[in-house]
């Protein structure tokens, strides 16, 4: 299966409008489902669902749509909303209610459940992998159902779009969970990572960078800075890349020596750096260079908030202390090479990384690596936020009972 990375502009329907709005910072309280894979944007979060609600995209005949019963913004203010994503690595949900900073969370969940092991050779999901993905995906439908959350979107992203039998899964999903998976395209996955995060980007700095790594793909997007309370952040230009931490991994195995990690790490680097030149030549075009301070960087996904955890020293980790932080971009990058040249046991004895990660960890490095290369900075603001919080402001919005800081 060849690797080539998707770099098509994004239509105007497909960019859309970007929402306005913060994320509750409650700590994580340490959910019982939270495994530490990717921090909850408020580890009470959580999500699947059982009814779509996103108009845009098209629905598939099997999936039933009951049409919320119409009420005012006072009673939608009391109602809770899903936002579930499944990816090639991780399953994750959030559960949440509006709030006065845009919501509150209630309820979440996340799993590793590698859908897209061993995709990149056979080009399916295997019959483990959908097996351990639908019992993820009926636990969240049971916290859909213990929540009555009676709106939510849920969407499945890279693994599911490139499998030859990603759409027999869907229907697998739907019959033994109630569950409707929306597979949204690379571009809908950038306008909603961005749509989660972007608050965080500085509204009077240049252009910034978002990148957005996953388990299959790895999403760059460059976006013009927008008012926190009302400019709408616009993607300006973007490029999906079928480069993940799965499927990146998939192409080294684990190394036991020294010199050969070395290699195998100058190896993916390479399979990255090759796919960013076009996007890098299309930016210059625009006036964007790649010195230092040339944009801004935000990074958002499991890797960059388990890198800047490492990086400054937490114990465990700690949303709170991550989400919003701006770490030194040669540190990080120094960190990257560090913990790529280390064995697989040594990668797991690190704290916040453990051994759910050990095995992908140096893949994800490779992605940042290539990235912050390119287009190095001062430092990289972290952001343990992405599509789901896109998803719930897109539902909150639609009901009209989505307003920031108000």
């Amino acid at each position: 299966m060849s690797a080539q990375a998707d770099t098509s502009p994004l239509s105007d329907a497909e960019r859309g409008r970007i929402l306005a709005g913060e994320a509750s910072s409650d700590p994580c309280p340490g959910d019982a489902n939270w495994n530490g894979d990717r921090p909850c944007a408020d580890p009470r979060a959580a999500g699947g669902g059982q009814q779509r609600a996103d108009a845009a995209l098209p629905r598939p005949p099997r999936a039933p749509h009951r049409q919320p019963v119409s009420r005012g913004p006072l009673a939608r203010r009391g109602r809770t909303y899903g936002a579930l994503d499944l990816g090639t690595n991780n399953c994750r949900l959030l559960i949440a209610r509006p709030g006065p900073q845009g919501f509150v969370i209630v309820d979440a969940y996340s799993r590793v459940v590698r859908l897209g092991e061993g995709l990149m050779e056979s080009g399916r999901l295997s019959e483990a992998a959908m097996d351990r993905t639908v019992a993820a995906l009926a636990s969240c439908a049971d916290k859909l159902s213990r929540r009555d959350v009676r709106l939510t979107r849920n969407v499945a992203t890279e693994a599911c779009r490139r499998a030859a039998n990603g759409s027999r899964f869907v229907d697998r999903v739907f019959a033994e969970t109630g569950i409707a998976l929306d597979v949204i395209s690379a571009a809908e996955e950038a306008r909603l990572a961005v749509l989660g995060c972007h608050m965080l980007i500085a509204a009077d700095g240049p252009p910034a960078l978002v990148f957005d790594i996953g388990g299959g793909s790895t999403e760059v997007m460059l976006v013009a800075p927008g008012s926190a309370n009302g400019g709408d952040p616009e993607i300006i230009d973007w490029i999906s890349m079928p480069w993940g931490v799965v499927s990146l991994a998939e192409t080294e195995p684990q190394w036991r020596d020294a010199p050969d990690r070395a290699l195998a790490y100058d190896r993916m680097l390479a399979k990255v750096a090759s796919l960013l030149d076009g996007f890098a030549a299309r930016l210059a075009a625009r006036g964007v260079g790649q010195g230092p301070g040339a944009v801004q960087l935000l990074g958002t996904s499991g890797t960059i908030t388990t890198l800047a955890s490492v990086q400054m020293g937490l114990p465990a980790y700690d949303r709170r202390i991550v989400d919003g932080a701006l770490v030194d971009t040669d540190a990080l990058l120094a960190l990257c090479r560090e913990i790529a040249h280390k064995s697989t046991q040594e990668r797991a004895r690190l704290a916040c990384i453990g051994s759910d990660r050990a095995e992908l960890i140096a893949a994800g490095c490779a992605i940042v690596d290539a990235i912050l290369s390119r287009w190095p900075g001062g430092g990289v603001r972290i952001a343990d936020r992405g599509i789901r919080e896109g998803i719930l402001r897109t539902l909150m919005a639609r009901d009209g009972v989505w307003a920031a800081g108000r």
